[in-house]
């Protein structure tokens, strides 16, 4: 039976388990829409206030649930506008499918001036994510949709592009298989040797040490039966939180694992460049690096590790812990070091970060231990990374190395809308919030339960403190007049409170997070401690640092 590409794109989204689509329609994908209109209740739409929107929303979805989202957008601006939001997904590993028109096929290159005509769409498209291509006609279409659906949910996640010409939307497509279902590609093969090899270091360790990035969100229970095994204590920065849950005995905070560092005689790296401890912290001969990643690429991309395993952590991390050797180094020293560390360096950064503490424990005292937390940046944001306890995989969600400004309500949005069946919480400060606080709209509009705190200092924060300290007092271009938070709020229709301190914020957050409706929170912020010295440390290993 003969059908288009719009029908088949809308079909292969829906068989692939897509539920919702964040877009903004437009002239070059109206045939999509129309196609999409007949199967709305399975594939819903939800559409945003600007393209960032979008593409947020689709991003923070996928990181709340680790399953694919899409967005879909038009061509030249509409594709642009979506850019932040596509570099964050790629340094989040994020499975987002960009969805994007592109002007008729007979102009493609040829700068006639089409509505939303960009040079080389296809390639800006390319660098924005880890693969992209081109629907030509209906004899593709099929192809080019299955390789995006396997691309998703193959090897190292991240965003995924498809563009379709306007005309090729309405192409035929004269056969396809009933199933469209595509197949996900299988990881690479755990060497055995190399599991082998890594048991014996990691048996002969003294002071083994687990560091965790966003690549192990989905190997909790593996990681933390082998830290168990091994008594190793677990860190993560930003992506890897809630892997180990802070509760654990074995989880420690950057700052505990700051102080443990020149003790450490083994680091296992699991789905993380470990890039603050090699290249900022630093190594020397007497650190044994293991190093497992499903990307051959990361595997020692601030110098080599002792050994590299290139391995799905779900097929190496069973395999490492059944070739452990039972009788393992009696490592209680370790752990007396480990709690010595963590009492020292976790009472001295709450004291120097207290005013940040204090209202990240009201946060967290009220947010359930399954509520989804996103951070920002923003002063608060900073400190979460180092002193904002996670309990669960995928409920901290980061911009990780990318720190995205203005990404987070946005994000949050996706998140919320992504998980009705937890409380989430998005954090910004003012100047990031009016990055995407249009999207109130869509907020109201689809009934999306996000609550947000607006720390509001009229400032970009975070630049004029380092114009104060490092730069004479010369502030320039960062002081800000925000609006009343309150009033914008009501103005879209939605809550708005304001609390002055931690102790005022609790009660507000505890309606909030108990309502079905989005609801904003203001917090007049003023001056504190400066985060930067505790999150940046000095080198504190070896002469010369990696990287």
């Amino acid at each position: 039976m003969t059908q288009s590409v719009a029908s088949l794109a809308v079909e292969t989204l829906i068989a692939n388990g897509f539920d919702n689509l964040y877009c903004l329609p437009g002239v070059q994908n109206d045939p999509f829409f129309n196609s999409l209109y007949d199967c709305r209740d399975t594939l819903a739409p939800i559409q945003t206030r600007h393209e960032q929107g979008a593409a947020y929303m689709a991003l923070g979805a996928a990181l709340a649930t680790g399953e694919p989202q899409a967005f879909c957008v038009v061509p030249g601006p509409g594709l642009l506008n979506t850019a932040a939001a596509l570099s964050t997904a790629y340094a989040t590993n994020a499975p987002v499918l960009a969805l994007v028109s592109e002007i008729p096929s007979s102009g493609i290159g040829r700068g006639y001036g089409a509505l939303h005509e960009l040079p080389d769409q296809l390639g800006v498209l390319e660098r924005l994510t880890r693969q992209a291509e081109r629907i030509s006609d209906g004899a593709d279409a099929h192809a080019v949709l299955q390789r995006a659906m396997t691309a998703l949910r193959s090897g190292r996640r991240g965003p995924v592009g498809v563009e379709v010409p306007t005309d090729a939307w309405s192409a035929a497509v004269e056969s396809v298989p009933d199933d469209l279902v595509a197949p996900v590609r299988p990881g690479p093969e755990p060497d055995t040797a190399a599991i082998a090899d890594a048991a014996q270091l990691m048996t002969g360790a003294q002071r083994p040490m687990i560091i965790v990035g966003g690549g192990a969100q989905d190997s909790s229970a593996h990681v933390t039966q082998l830290a168990e095994r091994l008594s190793a204590p677990v860190v993560a920065f930003r992506s890897g939180r809630g892997v180990l849950p802070s509760d654990h005995p074995l989880s420690i905070t950057t700052p505990t694992a700051y102080q443990l560092w020149p003790h450490v005689d083994l680091v296992i790296g699991l789905g993380s460049r470990m890039a603050m401890q090699q290249s900022v912290w630093g190594v020397d001969s007497d650190l044994k690096i293991i190093h497992v990643d499903i990307d051959a690429d990361e595997i020692g991309r601030f110098g080599p590790p002792t050994l590299g395993i290139h391995a799905d952590l779900a097929d190496a991390l069973p395999l490492l812990a059944d070739a452990l050797d039972a009788t393992q180094a009696d490592r209680s020293e370790w752990r007396a070091e480990l709690e010595v560390a963590r009492a020292d360096a976790e009472t001295a950064t709450a004291e120097a970060l207290a005013p940040q503490y204090g209202w990240l424990g009201a946060i967290r005292a009220e947010l359930p231990p399954e509520g989804v937390f996103v951070d920002e940046m923003t002063q608060c944001g900073y400190v979460s990374w180092l002193g904002f306890d996670v309990y669960r995989p995928r409920t901290f969600l980061t911009a990780g190395y990318q720190g995205t400004l203005g990404y987070g309500f946005a994000t949050a949005l996706g998140a919320a809308h992504a998980r009705r069946d937890v409380p989430v919480l998005s954090i910004v400060g003012d100047g990031g919030a009016l990055f995407t606080i249009n999207e109130l709209a869509t907020a109201a509009h689809h009934r999306i339960p996000l609550t947000t705190i607006v720390f509001n200092d009229h400032a970009y924060g975070n630049v004029r403190r380092i114009q104060r300290e490092r730069f004479d007092g010369r502030v320039i271009a960062s002081e800000l007049t925000s609006p009343d938070f309150v009033k914008l709020a009501d103005a879209f229709g939605v809550q708005g409170v304001r609390a002055a301190t931690p102790d005022e914020l609790r009660p507000c957050l505890r309606e909030a997070l108990s309502s079905d409706e989005p609801t904003v929170i203001e917090v007049p912020f003023g001056d504190v401690p400066f985060p930067w010295p505790y999150i940046m440390r000095p080198p504190i290993r070896g002469q010369q640092p990696r990287g």
